[in-house]
């Protein structure tokens, strides 16, 4: 399984995370537009590739189980026009490149604006369209020798050529702007839970408050970066526990209870 490094390998964006030395946990996270990008475009990836990063056997629950029945199952179970690869290897909309390194270059549908060609039978006995043109049809001719009609399969090459007009509205919505998610006009607070929302003095105040912090002494900044190991970790992380932060970047053993 190789992934599309291109551009996770060489880039890596950076938050500031508050740490309370003495319960040796991550407060929270201070991060601006990349970090914050980045952390969003978690939710872009489809949950086949997630299972495929994290591996059947780092998954909690049965969702591993599942993903390892399609891949058990044979071919011949499924769907004619259908493989197995649709649901193991699943397309997603790359709109930024910090999710790119987490997908296979397959894993990424960056066909929008190819016109897709499609075909139907020559003698359109059947109005049903296909993408490949060596599809042979399954519909029936109607023959009438004497008055009397009668029926016989058809099975001709389905290569008649059937143009499709685009609705231009629908296209424009599909377009991703390449510039991530949020406004680069701001920080934002990320909670050891992955809650995010706008930073401000006030709201830092009020969580110090919050968790009854009263040595100021005890707090440490820590610079991090995040890159694709860093988004797998967060991944897993987040699936098992409410102490992200604190497993990832203090590399702590957290359950969901706490750390254990």
């Amino acid at each position: 399984f190789q992934y599309n490094m291109a551009s996770s390998s060489t880039t890596k964006v950076s938050m500031k995370l508050l740490i309370d030395t003495k319960n040796e946990k991550v407060l929270f996270a201070e991060a601006s537009k990349p970090a914050i990008d980045f952390l969003f475009n978690l939710l872009c990836l489809p949950i086949g590739t997630v299972v495929k990063l994290l591996g059947t056997k780092g998954m909690v629950g049965s969702l591993g189980n599942l993903y390892q029945s399609v891949e058990n199952l044979n071919e011949n179970y499924m769907q004619p026009f259908q493989t197995k690869d649709v649901l193991l290897n699943p397309k997603a909309q790359s709109s930024s490149t910090e999710i790119s390194g987490f997908l296979t270059q397959n894993d990424v549908n960056e066909d929008d604006d190819e016109e897709t060609k499609l075909y139907m039978c020559p003698n359109k006995c059947k109005f049903e369209v296909t993408n490949d043109n060596t599809t042979r049809c399954n519909g029936h001719v109607r023959h009438c020798p004497f008055g009397q009609p009668s029926y016989s399969s058809c099975s001709n090459t389905m290569s008649s050529e059937v143009y499709y007009i685009r609705n231009k509205e629908v296209a424009k919505k599909r377009t991703f702007i390449p510039n991530g998610f949020v406004k680069d006009v701001m920080t934002f607070m990320v909670m050891d839970d992955l809650v995010i929302q706008p930073m401000s003095t006030i709201s830092s105040i009020t969580l110090l408050n919050k968790f009854n912090i009263k040595e100021i002494g005890a707090l440490q900044e820590k610079n991090v970066e995040m890159g694709m190991d860093e988004g797998i970790k967060l991944l897993k992380a987040s699936l098992q526990s409410k102490m992200v932060l604190t497993s990832v970047f203090l590399e702590k053993k957290i359950d969901l209870q706490g750390i254990v």
